[in-house]
This record gives structure tokens, C-alpha cells and sequence, in this order.
């Protein structure tokens, strides 16, 4: 089943394209990786399914239904079923893990018992039981990390956006954390796309990968990995 489908999509920033007539279709349950350099619209490209941004001309689809098109967005952001991870990963500095995690399915009018439920389920995959009362601030760059992945995935998402999300980690903690999305996306089911300018991340996370290069799609196919 198609979970997100773009149709010749287009944007713009100040009049230059930053996103050229891209058409692109991510399966269920994908890992997807989006490759390329700096300033080639990886970034834009989740914005845009996201919902933080319209594209001017194209249709966006999730889970076949219209969530924007030319120019108008259908779908709020938060109606759309999507986690993120931002590079920054965002992460509210005067929150505990635990209202972190309980910010997300406020917003979505959860009744407090099953608030309950998922965050503990959440704080257990993420391997942050012992954390939930501690702030951002008091944590190392790889718990924040947890933290960011847990806020997104307590959301129950059906897609996983993530946005260079280890490019400010050391490359031990890079590579544990990478084994951590892995073990998380076999036990819990959900669409991975994935944005990196690192082709040997790209190989380790992605199944599949799509090569942008100013804007538009240079490659698409399957990544080494033997995951």
C-alpha cells in the first residue's frame, strides 16, 4: 500500500526552485533514505509532507487521501499522522521526558489513562525508563536523541520523518543509535524516510534510496543494505 505519494510536485523560495516536478511514491513499512548535499531540498521535500510548508504546484497524497495540492494545504500538520525528528531535535528545555513525550498526545485530545499507557511503553523502548523525570539539559547528546525518536514514535505515526537527525553525534555513538531505529522500526511497524548527506549512513538506515541533486531526482533505488 502506497502510505505517501508526490505528483510533480514543485517550490520555491524567492522565486528560485528549490524543488523541481519531483513525483515520488514511499511503500508501507519502507525505509527510505533521501540523499544528496547541502541545499539540494531534502529538507524542504519532509517540509512539504510535513505540512510546514505548501507546495506551490502538485499533489501530496497520505494514505491516499489529498492532504495538498497547488498551492493549498488540505491537512493540518497535526492531522496528518507523521512523527518528526528535527536536526535540532526540538525538544522542550523546561519539559521532563515524560510531559516531552505528553506534549504530542495532549494536542491530540488522548484521554490521560491511555497518555499513560503509551508513554510507558514508549519510555521502555527507548530505553529511557529511569529518565522520566529529568529535562533535556540533563541528558547526553545520545538520550536526547531517545527523547526525540520517543516523541515522535508515542504519536503511534504511520510514516517516521527524520532530518538528519545524528549528524551532530560522534560516529560510535552514531552507529548505536542507527542499530536503535533499526531494532525500533522491526518491532514496531511504521514508514522510515529519512534525510542524510552521508552516503554511508544512507547504506546502514535506508533500503531504498532516492539521489536529489537541485531539486529534483537523479536516482532512485535500492541501498547495500543488509539489514
Amino acid at each position: 500500500m502506497n502510505i505517501v505519494e508526490f505528483r510533480s510536485v514543485w517550490k520555491s523560495y524567492d522565486q528560485k526552485p528549490v524543488i523541481r516536478n519531483i513525483s515520488l511514491t514511499i511503500q508501507e513499512n519502507e525505509r527510505l533514505v533521501i540523499l544528496g548535499p547541502s541545499g539540494c531540498g531534502k529538507t524542504t521535500l519532509l517540509r512539504l509532507l510535513a505540512g510546514f510548508i505548501t507546495p506551490e504546484k502538485g499533489d501530496i497524497l497520505i494514505n491516499r487521501e489529498l492532504v495538498a495540492s497547488d498551492g493549498t494545504s488540505l491537512k493540518k500538520p497535526r492531522d496528518r499522522n507523521l512523527g518528526m525528528v528535527f536536526q535540532d531535535l526540538a525538544l522542550w528545555p523546561h519539559m521532563t521526558v515524560r510531559e516531552n513525550l505528553e506534549f504530542g498526545l495532549k494536542a491530540q485530545g488522548i484521554r490521560p489513562e491511555s497518555r499513560e499507557q503509551r508513554i510507558s511503553e514508549t519510555l521502555g523502548l527507548t530505553q529511557m525508563e529511569g529518565y522520566a523525570h529529568a529535562r533535556p539539559g540533563q541528558l547526553s547528546g545520545g538520550q536526547q536523541q531517545r527523547v526525540a525518536l520517543g516523541r515522535a514514535l508515542v504519536l503511534r505515526p504511520k510514516a517516521l520523518l527524520m532530518d538528519e537527525p545524528l549528524s551532530s553525534l560522534d560516529q560510535q555513538l552514531k552507529i548505536r543509535i542507527q542499530r536503535e531505529i533499526l531494532k525500533l522500526h522491526k518491532e514496531i511497524g511504521f514508514t522510515l524516510i529519512y534525510v542524510t548527506h552521508d552516503e554511508r549512513e544512507a547504506a546502514e538506515i535506508g533500503k531504498q534510496m532516492v539521489v536529489l541533486k537541485n531539486g529534483e531526482i537523479e536516482r532512485i533505488g535500492p541501498t547495500d543494505s543488509r539489514c
